[in-house]
């Protein structure tokens, strides 16, 4: 059964996970940081600069930006491709893996409280 939001709810929704994002003093990410978190740990690698640009539809320059900051947070790495030097691999960590565990915690969290009438419990 899939669950049927309406547009209000979806962002109330987002709204509850930010906000206790905030109180947790989780890490401050832009929205293109987040997307790009959640693309390399939710689709299958390898991912490089060029092909996570072609997925956001962005540039290679503004990849290499949001890359920075996830790599100073520990939350991904880059490391030099073995079999073409010339390209670069975005490599998952343990870091952002219990980042994005937590942050996923809290979006079902939010969720269950903002429509406790919507969602089922398992």
């Amino acid at each position: 059964m899939g669950i049927q939001l309406k547009p209000v709810q979806a962002l109330d929704l987002w709204r509850g996970a930010i906000v206790e994002s905030v109180r947790r003093d989780a890490p401050d990410l832009s929205a293109r940081q987040m997307a790009l978190l959640l693309t390399v740990y939710l689709t299958q690698p390898a991912h490089t600069v060029r092909g996570l640009a072609q997925t956001l539809n962005v540039s290679k320059p503004a990849i290499s930006r949001a890359l920075d900051r996830l790599g100073e947070l520990g939350l991904v790495k880059r490391k030099v491709d073995e079999n073409d030097r010339r390209s670069v691999l975005v490599q998952r960590t343990v870091k952002g893996s219990v980042f994005l565990r937590e942050f996923g915690d809290i979006v079902v969290a939010a969720a269950l409280e903002s429509h406790k009438d919507t969602f089922e419990q398992p």
